[in-house]
């Protein structure tokens, strides 16, 4: 039997970690790696057309399954591309393993061509940037690479010379076992009777819920109704948090709704639950707060704290609720849901006033009816930009939906290269794309990649020519927009170009059937619809803090475009309101 080299023993432990696919594009210090791969069945080498794109597939392929995802770059400026995404999903806690090949081993440090340094580059994106030098380091320095990445729930870089990867393994290396899964987290006594004690002496307690709130869905449930809580969330904790909630007020921050913000600034007691809700200023500073976070850096961070609670959200349920003290009085929970269903009442207006005929199109409209048509079990991936705003207020979560954006990074371009790792995890599960035409024509090279693997991605292309929310925040900021317009080709015949369906949708009229036609494609299908660049409105009042970066308050909100099914779930939870 011949002997492994480097490169393959790499491929064997990530086979072994339950990696599935390497993303990446192919070059000559990868090669050893990829070989490796061509002879490998249990992993697919998948190529790209933008090492960024193999990074955000990586990331929205471990959010989806949970596991350990990989994506690889070449030397030099080929792992440079890596960098965006992999700050993505490092800010995501997805956990992903990153492979920067690196130029032959005894010329680093010359300045040979393409030379650059990964192990350092991408610190600050990942928990863990090493460079393998020797074969001798192999297996121990991948396992802890990997460990790094599934254990703290982020990023982890190795880089590896090619020349160093052809090299022969160790002979008998250990193959030592893998953490491949992370354990729960139990506060300790002493913290959850603190936090039961502070429940019991508080008269009004506001839930607010991000992303660690995942599974936690019948425990907040459980917990809220015991302690007749109102429920708000953050943009990253909606599609855990905000289906079958009687208890729901609306989100906080930038493009918030209802009365998520009244009801985090009203009450006596605010427990923040698995969230790193990054906007300071939509917290109150005079009331009293505990958050409750598995990842202990996260307390405290963003508001000062009268109890941190290191634990996972679903554990410390378990333990707290039977510990508090039922309370009776509704009269806070019910003047919540009154003020979050009058709240929507006000914003639905723009959504609801002869949108079926306004040409261009409503962008709130197209969001509404592709929520009403996409799959009970739909992934969408959502473009930053106006495409958050979109999904945040019209996609309806049901605990099988996933929505998956680049809401902590931020970064542009992430719906389509989200949708590829997303599609590959299952190829009979609808995935769509909610792009905006900035976004998409950033790494518009990748629908490509739909087309070379036959992925079902369905992208629904939001087309206002413009880039829309830098518009919005420079006129909040009381300056002309600039710079600010695309010239677009028309994308459906892009997509024909390249072999995959599209469709252009210019009236309100079009766009039902243009949706269930792409929907029901067995392939790629773009659908480029044209919607109003003017879609968004400036309240009558603006403040000096929204002057210099936005709102303070959801009372305020930036954005009105009207809010969905959620102003009719808010007005059937007004009816379980008990009557004197």
């Amino acid at each position: 039997m011949a002997k492994q080299n480097v490169a393959e023993q790499f491929v064997d432990i990530l086979v072994r970690a339950g990696v599935k696919r390497l993303y990446g594009v192919v070059g000559d210090s990868l090669n050893p790696v990829v070989d490796a791969i061509r002879r490998t069945k249990a992993i697919d080498w998948i190529q790209v057309r933008h090492e960024e794109t193999a990074a955000f597939a990586a990331g929205a392929e471990a959010q989806i399954t949970g596991s350990l995802a990989a994506c690889a770059g070449s030397c030099g400026p080929g792992n440079l591309h890596l960098i965006n995404g992999l700050y993505d999903a490092h800010r995501s806690m997805a956990p992903v393993l990153a492979l920067a090949s690196q130029i032959p081993s005894s010329e680093i440090g010359l300045g040979y061509f393409q030379e650059t340094h990964p192990d350092q580059l991408f610190r600050e994106c990942s928990h863990y940037s090493e460079l393998i030098a020797s074969p001798k380091q192999m297996p121990r320095l991948l396992q802890t690479a990997i460990q790094h990445a599934v254990g703290q729930s982020g990023v982890s870089v190795v880089s590896l010379p090619g020349d160093v990867a052809s090299e022969a393994a160790p002979e008998k290396a250990a193959e030592t076992a893998l953490v491949t899964s992370r354990p729960s987290v139990r506060p300790g006594d002493a913290e959850i009777d603190k936090l039961a004690a502070m429940i019991d002496e508080a008269d009004k307690v506001t839930l607010f819920c991000g992303s660690g709130t995942a599974g936690a869905h019948a425990e907040v449930m459980a917990f809220a109704e015991k302690i007749k809580s109102p429920v708000g969330h953050a943009l990253r904790g909606k599609e855990w948090i905000q289906y079958d909630n009687p208890y729901d007020v609306g989100m906080s921050g930038l493009l918030g709704y209802g009365a998520a913000y009244e009801a985090t600034h009203e009450c006596d007691l605010l427990i923040l639950l698995g969230t790193d809700f990054p906007y300071n200023a939509f917290l109150p500073d005079d009331v009293k707060i505990a958050q409750v976070d598995v990842r202990p850096e996260h307390l405290g961070r963003r508001s000062r704290l009268d109890l941190a609670v290191w634990g996972d959200v679903r554990e410390t349920l378990r333990c707290l609720t039977p510990r508090v003290s039922p309370k009776s009085n509704r009269k806070f929970l019910d003047k919540m849901l009154k003020k979050h269903a009058d709240a929507l009442e006000g914003v639905v207006k723009a959504y609801t006033r002869k949108v079926e005929k306004h040409i261009p199109i409503h962008p709130e409209y197209v969001a509404s009816v592709l929520d009403d048509l996409a799959d009970p079990s739909a992934i969408f991936t959502v473009d930053t930009g106006m495409c958050n705003v979109w999904a945040a207020r019209y996609i309806s979560p049901n605990g099988k939906r996933r929505i998956i954006g680049s809401f902590s990074h931020g970064s542009m371009a992430n719906a389509l290269p989200q949708a590829i790792g997303a599609q590959f995890t299952d190829r009979k599960r609808q995935v769509i794309s909610m792009s905006g035409d900035g976004g998409f024509t950033m790494l518009m090279g990748d629908f490509l990649t739909l087309v070379q693997y036959d992925l079902p991605v369905k992208v629904v292309l939001f087309n206002n020519s413009s880039l829309g929310m830098v518009e919005l925040e420079m006129l909040v900021a009381g300056l002309p927009s600039y710079g600010t317009t695309n010239h677009n080709p028309d994308f459906a015949a892009v997509a024909r170009a390249a072999g995959a369906y599209g469709v252009r949708v210019e009236k309100p009229k079009q766009l039902a059937s243009a949706l269930k036609d792409a929907f029901s494609h067995k392939g790629p299908a773009l659908v480029d619809i044209v919607t109003d660049p003017n879609a968004l409105s400036i309240p009558p009042k603006i403040s000096s803090e929204m002057v210099t970066g936005f709102a303070l308050s959801a009372s305020k909100i930036v954005l009105d475009g009207g809010v969905g099914r959620m102003l009719q779930m808010a007005r059937s939870n007004l009816r379980n309101v008990p009557r004197p």
